[in-house]
This record gives C-alpha cells, sequence and structure tokens, in this order.
C-alpha cells in the first residue's frame, strides 16, 4: 500500500507542531543514519496502516480491527519492533505514535470498515498534555467517526510507575466517549495491575498462552483463570496469536468472548469484513474436546469434585501458634488452605511447620505472626468441574511439592475443599485400568465399549460429526497364505494408518474387533482424511507381500476340491455417514447406519470410500451384526 499523502486529512495543531520539531532535528542528524532515516519518515509521513479483524467467538461476526502499522518497506525500519526502538533510543517516540495513530485513523475513515478500531497507544502517550486536551476527539470529528467506536489499547514496552495519573487519563478518555484495552496480558511488566487499576471494557491475553493451549495444560488454566476473573470484573477477553483450527475451538470451548490471530486473518492493507467460510463454519458447529472423554466407561462424571475433601482451613488473622497447634491436635491433617473472604490464597504444609517450629527459637520468633507467613501463596488452584485429566496433567509440568502439598478445589474462584495427590493418582490408575479392560490387545485401540461410550457422549453433547466403519476385503485368504503373524501386522499396520489420519484432539478410533475398525470424526476435513487413508493403507502395506504377488496384485490359493483360486491383494473398505444433531436418538442406530454404509463400500472393487448422503430412515440392526 502507498504512503498516505499528508493531505488526505488536516493534522491537529499540536501534532504539526510535534512533527515540525523533529523535522528540523534532522538537520543535526547527519552522523545517524538510522535517526536521519527515521526524520524522513516522520516527516514524510513515510508510514502504512495494516488492519487484523477481532471477531466474536460465538458466532465469527468481526467485533472491529486492530490498527497496525509499517515502516518504509525494504527499510531497517519497516517492522514496527525497529520503528519504535529507534524512536525510543532518540527520545522521539511520542512525535512517532502521533503519527502512526493519524495515519491508522486516516485509513480506518477511507476503507469504511465496519466495527470498531482497536488503536494501539502507550501508557506514556496516552498521559502527554496534548493526549488530555482532546486532540485525538478533534482529529476523529474532522474525520467523522464516532469516538465510541475506538477503544484505546494500551501497550506497555516499559514499566508504567505513576498508576494514579494513568487512571485519571484513562477516566477522561472514557468520559469522551472512548473504550479501554489492556494489551498481551501475562507479557507486560505489570499488567495485573493495571487491570486492576484501569478495570477495562476489554483484556487481550498475550499470545504465549495462547498458542499451543490445546497441548498444554498450564495455558490452558492461566486462560480459563483469566476469564473467571474477566466474568467478575465485566471485562470481555480477546485471545491474541490463534493460529491453528485446534486452538481456536480450545479458545471457544473456555467461553472466551473473541479472538485473532492468522488462523483468522492476517494483518493486511485492505482486510476482509467477514471471516472466511472455513473459521466461520468451525466456529458455528459445536465440538467437543477428545481429551474431554478419554477413558473407560462412566469417564465422563471424572472431574476434581470426585476428590474433593472438606477440609479445616484459616484465615490469615490465626497465627502460627494456632495453626501449629490445629496439627498437633489432628495427626491426619496434612495441609491446611488459608481462606480469606472466601477465596483461597495460600496452603500451608504440615511438615514445613513442623521443621520451622523445631528449630532453635522458631515458635518463639514466629508463633505470634500471622499464619501466612509460613503458606505457600502459590498453590494449585482447581475448579471442581476439572477433568481429572486435565488436572493431571497440571501436576505433571507443575514443581514436584505441589503433588505432595495437594491443591485448593474452587467453586467459580470459591474455596470448596482440598484434594491430595494421593486420591487424584488412585483415580487416574482405576480409570486407567478400567481403559486397559476395554482395548482390543492387539492394537490397544478402544474397544466396543468405549466405542458405544463415544458415541453417547457424542449425542449428548449435540455436535455434528462423522462415523466411518473401516474394513479390510481380502482378509481371511492373506492370513491363510500368509500366516496369522503376517495378519497381525496387516492389522497393527490398519490401525497405525487410522491413527496418522485423526486430529488426535478431535478424532476418537476404536477397535471394533478382528480387521474392522471405527473413527468418529469431528474434523471438518474427514473426506480428505478418509482419501488419505486409502492412499496410505495402498501405500504402507505392499512390503507384506511377496514381489511376485504384488507384479500380479494378487495371488492364488486351492480350495477344498483342489482348484486354484486367485485373491486380490487386501484392499480398505470406508463406509460413511453425516451425524447431524439430533438425527438419531443411540449409539445403536448410528452404528446400524455405519454398517449399511460399510457394506455398500465393499461392494466397490479396491480401496473405496462411500459416503451415505441419502436422508436417514430407522434402522433396526447394529454393530454387532457386521
Amino acid at each position: 500500500m502507498a504512503p498516505l499523502s499528508s493531505t488526505s486529512f488536516p493534522l491537529g495543531a499540536e501534532v504539526v507542531d510535534l512533527i515540525a520539531r523533529a523535522s528540523g532535528a534532522a538537520l543535526r542528524s547527519a552522523d545517524d543514519p538510522m535517526l536521519s532515516l527515521l526524520h524522513e519518515i516522520i516527516a514524510q509521513r513515510k508510514l502504512s496502516a495494516l488492519f487484523q479483524p477481532i471477531v466474536r467467538m460465538r458466532n465469527g461476526e468481526i467485533l472491529g480491527y486492530e490498527g497496525l502499522i509499517r515502516g518504509p518497506s525494504n527499510t531497517p525500519l519497516h517492522s514496527p519492533l525497529a520503528l519504535f526502538k529507534v524512536a525510543r533510543a532518540h527520545n522521539l517516540s511520542v512525535q512517532m505514535e502521533y503519527l502512526c495513530r493519524h495515519i491508522v485513523l486516516t485509513r480506518f475513515a477511507q476503507l469504511g470498515l465496519p466495527g470498531n478500531l482497536f488503536l494501539n497507544v502507550s501508557p506514556g502517550a496516552l498521559m502527554q498534555p496534548e493526549a488530555i486536551q482532546g486532540e485525538t476527539l478533534r482529529y476523529l470529528e474532522k474525520l467523522g467517526v464516532n469516538p465510541q467506536r475506538i477503544i484505546i489499547e494500551l501497550t506497555e514496552n516499559e514499566p508504567t510507575y505513576d498508576y494514579a495519573l494513568l487512571r485519571n487519563a484513562a477516566m477522561h478518555y472514557r468520559d469522551m466517549g472512548f473504550q479501554i484495552a489492556i494489551d498481551d496480558l501475562g507479557e507486560g511488566f505489570s499488567s495485573l495491575r493495571l487491570w486492576s487499576e484501569l478495570q477495562p471494557e476489554y483484556v487481550k491475553v498475550d499470545m504465549h498462552f495462547v498458542q499451543g493451549i490445546n497441548h498444554d495444560p498450564m495455558k490452558l488454566q492461566f486462560v480459563r483463570s483469566i476469564q473467571e476473573i474477566a466474568e467478575k470484573s465485566g471485562s470481555i477477553v480477546i485471545a491474541e496469536g490463534i493460529e491453528s483450527q485446534a486452538e481456536l475451538l480450545t479458545i471457544r470451548d473456555l467461553g472466551i468472548a473473541c479472538g485473532q490471530g492468522y488462523h483468522i486473518s492476517r494483518p493486511l492493507p485492505e482486510p476482509p469484513v467477514s471471516i472466511s467460510e472455513d473459521v466461520s463454519k468451525t466456529l458455528r458447529r459445536d465440538k467437543v474436546p477428545l481429551s474431554a472423554n478419554k477413558y473407560g466407561p462412566g469417564k465422563r462424571s471424572a472431574t476434581v469434585a470426585k476428590l474433593l475433601r472438606e477440609t479445616q482451613y484459616v484465615s490469615p488473622e490465626v497465627t502460627n501458634d494456632a495453626a501449629y497447634d490445629m496439627f498437633v491436635n489432628d495427626p491426619q491433617l496434612q495441609a491446611l488452605p488459608v481462606v480469606s473472604n472466601g477465596l483461597p490464597i495460600g496452603l500451608i504444609n504440615r511438615y514445613s511447620m513442623v521443621e520451622r517450629f523445631a528449630r532453635l527459637y522458631g515458635r518463639e520468633l514466629y508463633g505470634k505472626k500471622s499464619c501466612a507467613f509460613f503458606m505457600d501463596p502459590n498453590p494449585i488452584l482447581t475448579e471442581q468441574d476439572t477433568s481429572l485429566q486435565d488436572l493431571s496433567n497440571l501436576l505433571v509440568h507443575a514443581e514436584s511439592h505441589h503433588l505432595s502439598n495437594g491443591f485448593i478445589i474452587t467453586d467459580r474462584g470459591q474455596y470448596v475443599g482440598l484434594g491430595t495427590g494421593h486420591d487424584l493418582l488412585r483415580e487416574i490408575t482405576q480409570m486407567q485400568i478400567d481403559a486397559a479392560r476395554h482395548a482390543n490387545p492387539l492394537t490397544q485401540l478402544p474397544g466396543n465399549v468405549p466405542i458405544n461410550d463415544h458415541i453417547e457422549y457424542l449425542l449428548q453433547s449435540g455436535v455434528e460429526f462423522c462415523i466411518c466403519y473401516c474394513d479390510l476385503d481380502q482378509f481371511k485368504p492373506f492370513n491363510d497364505v500368509y500366516g496369522y503373524r503376517k495378519g497381525d501386522d496387516m492389522i497393527q499396520a490398519t490401525g497405525r494408518v487410522l491413527q496418522q489420519a485423526c486430529d488426535p484432539n478431535l478424532d476418537f478410533i476404536g477397535h471394533i474387533g478382528g480387521d474392522d475398525f471405527l473413527i468418529l470424526f469431528q474434523s471438518e476435513d474427514w473426506e480428505k482424511r478418509c482419501r488419505t487413508i486409502l492412499d496410505t493403507f495402498e501405500a504402507d502395506t505392499r512390503s507384506f507381500y511377496y514381489d511376485e504377488d504384488v507384479a500380479r496384485n494378487g495371488y492364488y490359493t486351492e480350495d477344498r476340491q483342489g482348484n486354484r483360486v486367485f485373491h486380490p491383494l487386501v484392499s480398505l473398505s470406508l463406509g460413511s455417514v453425516k451425524i447431524e444433531p439430533s438425527q438419531y436418538s443411540s449409539p445403536h442406530q448410528i452404528a446400524s447406519a455405519a454398517t449399511r454404509a460399510k457394506k455398500e463400500a465393499k461392494k466397490i472393487q479396491g480401496n473405496s470410500l462411500f459416503i451415505e448422503r441419502r436422508i436417514p430412515t430407522t434402522f433396526s440392526w447394529a454393530l454387532k451384526d457386521a
């Protein structure tokens, strides 16, 4: 995009003066090429505006756009990081920020984009006299843009110390109709303090906590906690840096209101006014994470609430002497939560307190002090509806002492009780035993009971999915000619091919028995995955045959009468049925539909995929009839 002309819209007098002073200083910058380039950029407005959509996660509507800036292409100052680094080094960051603000506002008005504009502003620039005197408001009036459409996004690139002044400046901007957002929550110097002080309308979670969130329980817990705080404070959370469908779905399922990132749209000079159909379809369609239903039958009820122990707790006003006496009087008490106004603030470990009191003069020194003196101020906190698997992953990645200390269980942030690492280990072990009991011994994939359980889970969740019945053709003669060991290898290889084609976060694969498998796809591109399965199966199984059998695409056997019979190579048939919400009422009906589709696929010679596209009718035969 070509740089905007300085005559596109008139500048405010204050900004003209700032730029003029910067331009005059250019005469003194001949010895510094970076400074000379910076002065040229400011004087000639050689900046370009980009816009990245921010969408509502519930329906894919565009809430607004974040306005971003780029320096001249093919120069060392093209990147905004480099641009502002040089500007700060030469005390020109305020001039540069005002110019960027005007460039973004001007282009936003020219494009006529819908929704709001998130305008990046540093706390330091927000508190400048020119800003407080309403220079931006006057410029918006010239552009014809309602200030209620502008969200001032505070970007913290240096520590903020004068919170009172910043709070007053934010209130002043609110009085003029602007809203406030905090950028990069979790990354800056004092973003949580800013949240508390400014009570912004929007809070943006730093991309570090979003990228890979579907694989990282610590990031998941952080974002979940931010969402809980936001619900209580009235802020709207925006997740930045969404770069994959799995991240998008995880963020949406956490209840985060808005999101932005490359998976939705990259920053563009002329951004879209609606998101792509693929992203919109993903957001409109409900999905359930596979990890929520990972173990055997009954696992859906396996939440932290199952580990809840109602335990004594103390307030921070209680002394160490009193807390110590509680441990002495109750030998079974291993940890003591510290709770203030219903909110857990720490955890006192029995052995840590006893050991400190056993030291010389320990009780005399600390006995009258608050029990908060000896507490761990950062215990593991978990909501009672958290799955045991998520909690287990959280503890595995946490420091080792948390396992022995236990964890505090909450309900919407309020203290309800305590859980122990021993109880968690017992429950996880039992679930693994149950899962192993119902797994196929050859492939270790879930068997019939977990398959039916997961179908029921998907039905109850009201999501759209595809059931795919996978069956080997001509397998019995292969098993007879090449031997049962080769037959087992063929089945195991088939299981691996199917697993490789599935999304581990969304798609469930089970082994019905023998050479029959079942996949429950939630992936949008399930048909493409099915065709990949067929191609991979054909390539990977060629090594199971003698060369001469591969050359003639089959082999001969003798029947009971001594006649030679030709058998083609083993092929794979896939029968798929798309399951819409409320279309079927039981796993029995869905299994019957999948069986019918599989039988149609087996009528097609070679590796085949049959997709049932007809309107379903009532079925009376079940999976066991296959």
